[in-house]
């Protein structure tokens, strides 16, 4: 087994001798045609024999106590199963799992608590029946408005410790140039496509959820704990997964209440949330009230940075949205200051939500820095220049690599940035006020475990295994292409099985990690494979070549299934954090540029063009990483133009917790999107050299939309989303 740490500098020898010339190139994903036939099922989709279909009750009020669950009424519904409330292993008052209590309560910790399954014969009929199902409480006065809460300013929770360097105060008053200035971002959704389901059924005292997750190592370990069973009895499939974007890297109370239900009623049962209840059954992104100050001589040159902001959570949740964490990297500047304090809530927990910290911060520090570039008298892009930081400027350590620079140059090019903007507001096009902007991107690269085991059939084909998920990534396509380069086969003639607790637990999809963390376990498993291959030729394995299905070493060529001998052969691969992390900063990098119209009359925005350049170490597949970029880019738009989680503060409700008015982008908002990169082998980040790409492309992608909105107007919004009512009363004359 090659068990190496995955941040150590050891590039995989197999794939700097790989012949076959299939890793990096934009290929179409190996799983594409399962999913338009229809053929690839998820989770609420798979339908055991005598499936039985489930509704979630849940809480009339956000705060309050208990009285009694009346279930007369659902219960004498025909084709009604059971209708469940006093399970001790229901959650109580959280819709995540992780934090849920090990006692129970009659305690409201927020609206739509979950508190009784409705099982069924159809989802017709739960649903019918759930309507039915009345929930007596004692209403009581709750914290839903984030605002009107005390701030905790050292909360204790989350990864990211307050961070103070210099003395900032004393920075500011001695700059020439400074800005002071808050902007805030609203609650959002992660709002994935599929909706979040889980199938499950029991096999005696053994239970397997067919389940809608990101991470599902962890939620077996999760589902083990909430049922009281041995993580051995528990199984967790997840091949195919509609999105998460943050959304499913926990275990939502669907996953548990089926397994519970199931039990219940001794057949399989299947729950989807309807996208109303998703709003209080999965976590969102906590709101963000963000003060941002920079200090400058009066060439330009940073001197003071801070980024201080305040989170919401409830009592029950320990994430904490660290929203200064892309700004610690991204700029010069000796006195720095870096804090995220807390109020706490009577709303549904938040969470990681796509780019946690970066997707929300840089709204502010790249709004900032136009700002600021403004006061100076600086180009935007020229301003981020004259402070791009030699090693990372929060922590002191040598940056892997940082190509920040080569993206903003390159991006300039393609885009046409020009050497002066045009003065807010000056360029029209009939009733059209026209605007560019940019903004920088940063995503921190994260390293976590990961192991696989890629087998060599006799026939000379192979099959990687872990139990990795693909979340609409690429991931079957991507390991395909590591397994297929290393040992010289096309990309026909390598399977892959992901999404199943009985194969090698590996990273999961989250925290841009997966392709780099699980294609470096697969990497380092087909190392043993060479090695062996090696020793069958006579041969070092530096010395082997391997094309088509053919092994090349000391002027032999013998076809990989005569060396097989009828036997298949296996390799094991196992990857970690190592001492590069520690030695060094690591990040993918970016930039954006923006072309937007605002109408002088309406106030409407449209974005015209849109192009990113980044810097993402090795492109496993230049295909499914643009993908990836542009839907961050995508997601970008809509964060500043129109998504947006409304609380009702006298309640505790969403207003707006589905689709019909939680705006997400569609094809009419997005224009055609660019996305180039500058690649760089990061030996330091991993041994397939590649840094995380999904959560990049969001970043900073809002702000380089607000940018150029107030360069189209001159006017300058500080509150998310910019939407019309923002506009309307500031814009010019026509």
């Amino acid at each position: 087994m090659s068990d190496v740490m995955m941040d150590d500098p050891l590039r995989p020898s197999g794939l700097a001798q790989g012949q076959q010339q299939i890793l990096g190139r934009p290929l179409d994903r190996i799983d594409g045609p399962a999913k338009v036939a229809g053929a690839a099922i998820y989770a609420f989709e798979h339908a055991p024999d005598r499936v039985a279909v489930a509704a979630i009750v849940g809480t009339p009020v956000g705060a309050g106590r208990i009285i009694r669950i009346d279930t007369r009424a659902a219960e004498a519904i025909h084709g009604v199963v059971a209708v469940i409330t006093d399970d001790p292993r229901m959650p109580a008052g959280q819709a995540n799992s992780r934090a849920m209590p090990a006692f129970q309560t009659d305690t409201i910790f927020h609206y739509g608590q979950p508190v009784a399954i409705v099982v069924a014969e159809t989802q017709a009929i739960a649903n019918e029946a759930a309507r039915l199902v009345h929930v007596e409480v004692e209403a009581a006065p709750g914290r839903f408005d984030p605002r009107a809460q005390p701030v905790e300013a050292k909360p204790g929770i989350g990864f990211l410790p307050p961070i103070e360097i210099g003395d900032v105060d004393s920075a500011m008053a001695d700059a020439a140039v400074t800005l002071d200035a808050t902007y805030t971002t609203p609650v959002h959704f992660p709002a994935a496509l599929e909706p979040h389901a889980t199938t499950a059924w029991w096999d005696g005292d053994a239970v397997t959820l067919r389940i809608s997750n990101q991470v599902i190592g962890a939620a077996r370990n999760t589902i083990a704990q909430a049922l009281k069973v041995d993580k051995d009895k528990v199984r967790v499939l997840a091949p195919y997964v509609g999105g998460g974007f943050g959304g499913k890297t926990g275990v939502g109370a669907e996953a548990i209440l089926a397994a519970i239900a199931a039990q219940h009623v001794g057949r399989p049962v299947k729950i989807a949330l309807p996208r109303r209840q998703t709003a209080y059954m999965v976590h969102h992104r906590s709101d963000t009230v963000q003060r941002i100050r920079i200090g400058c001589d009066a060439a330009g040159h940073i001197a003071a940075m801070a980024h201080e902001s305040v989170v919401a959570q409830n009592d029950q949740g320990q994430f904490l949205e660290p929203v200064p964490f892309g700004t610690l990297p991204l700029y010069a500047g000796k006195a720095r200051r870096f804090t995220t304090g807390l109020v706490r809530v009577d709303l549904p927990e938040t969470g990681a939500v796509r780019a946690p910290g970066e997707a929300v911060g840089t709204f502010a520090v790249e709004c900032g820095m136009d700002e600021m570039a403004e006061r100076l008298g600086l180009n935007p892009l020229a301003f981020r220049r004259l402070n791009e930081p030699t090693v990372d400027p929060t922590s002191g350590k040598p940056f892997s690599t940082r190509r920040m620079l080569d993206c903003y140059d390159e991006g300039a090019r393609r885009f046409g940035w020009p050497d002066v903007l045009p003065d807010p507001a000056s360029v029209r096009d009939g009733e059209w006020l026209v605007g560019i902007g940019m903004a920088a991107a940063l995503r921190g690269n994260f390293t976590v475990k990961a192991e696989a085991r890629v087998h060599v059939t006799p026939d000379g084909r192979a099959m990687v295994e872990c139990d990795m998920t693909d979340i609409g990534t690429g991931t079957y396509t991507v390991l395909a292409q590591v397994a297929g380069e290393m040992l010289g086969l096309p990309i026909g003639r390598v399977d892959v099985r992901l999404g199943d607790t009985d194969l090698p637990p590996s990273a999961g999809s989250g925290g841009s990690f997966g392709a780099g963390s699980a294609g470096s376990a697969v990497a380092l498993a087909c190392e043993d494979i060479l090695a062996e291959l090696a020793r069958r030729m006579n041969a070092s394995p530096e010395e082997l070549r391997l094309k088509d299905g053919c092994v090349m070493a000391g002027g032999r060529q013998v076809p990989l299934a005569d060396l097989l001998r009828g036997e298949p052969l296996t390799g094991y691969g196992k990857t970690g954090p190592g001492k590069e992390s520690q030695r060094t900063s690591q990040a993918s990098h970016g930039v954006h540029f923006c072309e937007v119209a605002v109408n002088a009359v309406t106030g409407e925005v449209r974005v015209r063009r849109m192009l990113g350049v980044f810097d993402i170490g090795r492109v496993l597949n230049a295909k499914t990483a643009r993908s990836q970029l542009i839907g961050g880019m995508a997601w970008g738009i809509a964060y500043a133009l129109s998504e947006d989680a409304v609380v009702d503060t006298r309640t505790g409700t969403f207003v707006n917790p589905d689709f019909g008015e939680y705006h997400v982008a569609v094809s009419a908002d997005i224009p055609a999107l660019e996305a180039h990169f500058i690649e760089e082998i990061d030996d330091s980040a991993n041994p397939v050299g590649a840094k995380g790409v999904g959560e990049l492309g969001i970043s900073g992608a809002g702000a380089a939309v607000v940018n150029a909105i107030y360069n189209a107007t001159g006017v300058r919004v500080r509150a998310m989303p910019v939407t019309l009512d923002k506009l309307l009363a500031d814009l010019p004359p026509i």
